[in-house]
């Protein structure tokens, strides 16, 4: 009969290709040191690619505790195997749960490489908490190490690991062949598409068009190649495909204009100056990042973002977005795509003709002589706008105060509040109309060349309307054949600031 039942546990901190070699390794030795001392091995558990400083989850080393905490029938010893005591507890919460529970049940951990550790002895817990804490030290300090060359790099402007998309790693020598240090060049390929897809964003691209458009040329993804343990779901294998996630981040990265962040998102998040060259142009950057940061997009329904006027521009006279289907009835001929009120379908017209009548007038109104004065808008209303804003809130703070002190009621507090929140939101919202547009690149060269118009893709036309603070609107009309194209209003912003 076997002097021990062993149950085998391995653990490998960082594994980002999911190899697993490290933790076969260990195994194999727990398997033989288990059978040169007379042991039974009955289980096997491993964690891959897990830290157990920072208290992740253990889902393996949860099942050997689980097991060790079963009935032990057979009344043999049971050991823990592990060819380190840092494979099985680094983190001081673990390793004191993990003392206890192992003095209470009888437990002995026995390193491959270390002494024994019985658990059923006042001794043994004391030297598995010694040797805990030294393992605990040992990895923090390296830690602080990591953590302090971490800071010196950022300081450098030196990129943390590789080379970011867009510059390449140039590394220097010394006159014997050695490696005495590094700098990032752009790359002229991966370069020339992070300005590409820059430029198509300002130009009225979306997201999503780009990412198809990459994809069907072929250009591959940042990091294609590169062996990865999980990959997201419908990328190949090599990792070669674009996802719409990564396009913007290339896009709104302060990389791209020579900045390095250190420590991001955290409180004590600093941007610093990077050692590489800017590969975007800052004021470009400055509008992609204005652009990607705008609320809006993300309130706008993409299957709708195909059509001209919906879910932007245009508008039914209840202030309701516009939407694409099908209407008509055998009387007037098959149905035809026509723009509906989305809220109820109060109004409808034929998509056709409405697109020929915003065509025109937009080409009529790029030719104006005081075309620019539209894109500009008016300062002097914005201003108004934002005191009113700041006059609102103001309002709705002193409000609250009085509520706090007791001078006006709760019920009362509602009424004010409901009152002035829906004047405070149109404030805004008419202050925001009048920010530059990001895509004043694109706006201009058409006002130089209007005739381009006509060639523009929808969501750039689109771009270009909203730029202008065109608001289309589809008035109610008689039902019946024909095209009023009265019934259709299309209004820029005022120019000037009168």
């Amino acid at each position: 009969m076997a002097a021990f039942e062993d149950y085998l546990y391995a653990r490998i901190s960082e594994d980002e290709l999911g190899l697993e070699k490290g933790v076969t390794r260990q195994l194999r030795e727990c398997r033989e040191y288990s059978e040169k001392t007379g042991g039974r091995a009955v289980a096997e558990f491993s964690d891959n690619d897990i830290s157990a400083l920072k208290a992740a989850p253990r889902p393996d080393f949860d099942r050997l505790m689980a097991a060790l905490a079963a009935p032990n029938p057979t009344g043999i010893q049971r050991r823990i195997v592990a060819v380190h005591t840092s494979r099985v507890w680094r983190n001081r919460v673990e390793r004191a749960h993990g003392i206890e529970l192992g003095g209470r049940l009888g437990i002995i951990v026995k390193p491959v490489n270390g002494v024994e550790l019985d658990l059923r002895t006042a001794q043994g817990r004391m030297l598995a908490e010694m040797l805990g804490a030294q393992d605990t030290g040992e990895s923090e300090t390296k830690a602080e190490r990591i953590q302090s060359a971490a800071r010196e790099r950022a300081e450098e402007g030196r990129a943390n690991a590789y080379a970011l998309y867009g510059w390449q790693r140039v590394y220097e020598y010394d006159s014997r062949g050695k490696v005495t240090g590094f700098r990032d060049e752009e790359h002229p390929e991966h370069a020339s598409i992070v300005r590409e897809i820059v430029d198509r964003l300002l130009s009225g691209d979306t997201l999503k068009g780009i990412t198809a458009d990459l994809n069907a040329r072929g250009v591959p993804a940042p990091r294609a190649g590169d062996r990865r343990k999980h990959r997201a779901k419908g990328q190949t294998e090599d990792g070669s495909l674009w996802g719409k996630t990564s396009v913007r981040k290339l896009a709104d990265r302060p990389a791209n204009i020579g900045l390095r962040i250190y420590h991001r998102g955290r409180p004590d998040e600093q941007w610093m100056p990077a050692a590489w060259p800017k590969i975007v142009d800052p004021d470009k950057h400055d509008l992609v990042a204005a652009l990607l940061a705008d609320p809006a997009r993300g309130r706008r329904k993409p299957s709708a973002r195909t059509h001209l006027l919906s879910w932007g521009v245009g508008e039914s006279p209840c202030g309701s977005h516009l939407r694409v289907a099908p209407r008509g009835s055998s009387k007037w001929g098959t149905k035809q795509p026509t723009y509906v009120c989305d809220k109820d379908g109060c109004v409808g017209r034929n998509k056709e003709a409405v697109d020929r009548r915003v065509n025109a007038v937009m080409e009529a109104l790029l030719r104006r002589p005081d075309v620019l004065a539209l894109l500009e808008g008016s300062t002097h209303k914005q201003a108004e706008a934002l005191k009113r804003v700041e006059a609102l809130k103001a309002r709705m703070m002193a409000a609250a105060a009085q509520y706090a002190d007791e001078v006006i009621t709760d019920g009362q507090l509602r009424v004010i509040t409901g009152r002035l929140k829906p004047q405070l939101q149109a404030a805004e919202a008419e202050a925001a109309s009048y920010r530059p547009s990001p895509h004043v690149s694109l706006v201009l060269d058409t006002v130089a060349e209007p005739s381009r118009w006509q060639g523009y893709s929808i969501n750039q036309k689109r771009a270009i309307m909203e730029a202008f603070g065109v608001r289309v609107i589809i008035d109610k009309t008689r039902r019946g054949p024909g095209f009023d194209p009265t019934s259709v209003r299309i209004i820029p912003r005022p120019s000037g600031d009168g």
